[in-house]
């Protein structure tokens, strides 16, 4: 019986309790929304771009980065299958820091081996934060400018990743220009966003996220001579496990050895802030979708995120590492299924369905020897524009976080150390700088009015130009409801 049919407004969707879960299947549970998951079968060419990055990194073969890819992909489906109502995706910010990290090691067991230690240190950090409830706690501590200097750091690695010499660039100059050009238009150009208001054909593409310039650079890229057209064969994928297995996982190289778990941790730590991001945006989000749709009650618990995005990076430490990381969320994604879960029950009945029935569509996509074999050729240009949306969002959210002029200065030199020189140079040269700065103020550092979301009005008495609008300090802390 399905029993999602008869949930009472006002109420949580339909679930098996399990512990801190909650347990939703598909079609008992919620209903399958078909737009969803015809848009998941496609928009699975992003999942594929990681492949390169694999390939790149550990001299993997497409065969054997494929298998990874369809791991993970399935580990996707925890989230909304044990209560998340996110669509997970990849920690895309961090994804620089973990290669330069990873690309200090020769290639090779040595280079497996940092990978792993680093996907399972991650794993186990995220499970005992979601399990305390300490998550957010630990980010309180961390100064606004170090925060500030990581995120922001992360987001010009991944530029640089791009156009370095030897990078995607050079490889795709002019597809990347004309493809990320549209893309900032698409994403974040104020044109569009009034043209998407006008629904029809403008709306339709602004719901589809980047999945219009992948199929732009699909055909333009052969055009200008910088990839081959597609050869598209028939049939079902085929992964290499036993490669994969033999030769990328704890079961072929052997366990990392302790030293490496100890050279990781700074890196662990800068990758985690960048997460936690995703998680303060999830919330957000679902908020906004919980004020819109009063008919479900959506309970998002940031601890039983973190259990999760933990439980699947530390499996992906042992049965597949990978490069691009368990990540809470995929922002862009989700925004389009919390728009469409916003127009009513008739269009989603329940935000379980719309997440769920998206990731199961990018899984069924991944199977799908045709729609790997179109979007194989132009993966490193799909990589690449991911990168640098990627990298535009950081910098913002990163310069953001900075709560005045000095923690700006701070986090400008953060940033620059950590693309030249790594996380572990990052931190210890944020740590100097809060320290010789800010002294006993380390941890609270300062608010001086920059920004004006430090900024908190009081009505006083009028003059002759209104009321007098007040500086007042406060604490800018993640604020993240814990269950």
């Amino acid at each position: 019986m399905s029993t999602w049919k008869h949930r009472i407004d006002g109420e949580e969707s339909p679930y098996i309790p399990l512990g801190p879960f909650k347990l939703r299947l598909p079609f008992l549970h919620y209903r399958f929304e078909l737009p969803d998951y015809l848009q998941g079968l496609l928009m699975c060419a992003v999942d594929l771009a990681a492949i390169p990055l694999m390939m790149q990194l550990l001299g993997m073969p497409f065969e054997a980065a494929l298998a990874i890819v369809m791991l993970n992909g399935l580990l996707y489906l925890l989230h909304h299958l044990l209560g998340d109502p996110v669509i997970p995706g990849w920690i895309t910010p961090a994804i620089p820091l973990l290669m330069a990290y990873v690309g200090t090691f020769p290639e090779g067991v040595d280079r497996v081996h940092a990978l792993i230690t680093f996907q399972m240190m991650l794993g186990i950090l995220a499970i005992v934060l979601g399990q305390t409830g300490m998550a957010s706690k630990v980010v309180r501590l961390i100064p606004s400018a170090i925060k500030a200097g990581v995120i922001m750091g992360a987001g010009l690695a991944a530029i640089v990743v791009v156009f370095d010499e030897g990078g995607r660039f050079d490889q795709y100059p002019l597809t990347i220009t004309i493809a990320i050009g549209l893309a900032f238009y698409l994403l974040f150009s104020h044109h569009f966003s009034q043209l998407k208001t006008r629904g029809g054909f403008w709306g339709a593409i602004g719901k589809l996220g980047i999945f219009p310039i992948i199929v732009l650079a699909i055909i333009i890229a052969p055009l200008f001579g910088e990839a081959p057209w597609p050869n598209v064969e028939w049939g079902f994928s085929q992964p290499d496990f036993a490669l994969m297995f033999r030769e990328y996982t704890v079961f072929g190289v052997g366990l990392p050895p302790l030293m490496m778990f100890i050279t990781a941790i700074p890196t662990v730590l800068a990758a985690y802030i960048v997460l936690f991001g995703d998680v303060l945006q999830s919330k957000a989000l679902l908020d906004e979708a919980d004020e819109k749709r009063r008919d479900e009650k959506i309970d998002y618990s940031p601890n039983r995120a973190h259990m999760i995005f933990g439980a699947r990076n530390f499996s992906m430490s042992i049965l597949g590492p990978d490069v691009v990381m368990c990540g809470p969320l995929w922002s862009a994604m989700q925004v389009v299924t919390v728009e469409r879960y916003k127009q009513g029950r008739a269009a989603m009945n329940s935000i379980f369905g719309g997440s769920g029935s998206f990731r199961w569509g990018t899984n069924t996509g991944l199977l799908l020897l045709p729609i790997v074999s179109l979007v194989q050729p132009i993966l490193g240009i799909a990589l690449a524009l991911t990168l640098l949306i990627q990298g535009y969002v950081s910098v913002r959210i990163g310069i953001l976080e900075a709560r005045s002029q000095r923690d700006l200065g701070i986090a400008g030199i953060i940033a620059a150390v950590l693309v030249i020189k790594g996380a572990t140079w990052a931190f210890a040269v944020g740590v100097l700088l809060c320290v010789l700065i800010y002294g006993k103020r380390f941890f609270s550092g300062e608010n001086d009015g920059t920004f004006a979301k430090d900024l908190e009005p009081h009505s006083l008495p009028a003059t002759d130009s209104g009321p007098v609008p007040v500086k007042k300090e406060r604490d800018s802390s993640p604020r993240v409801g814990i269950n």
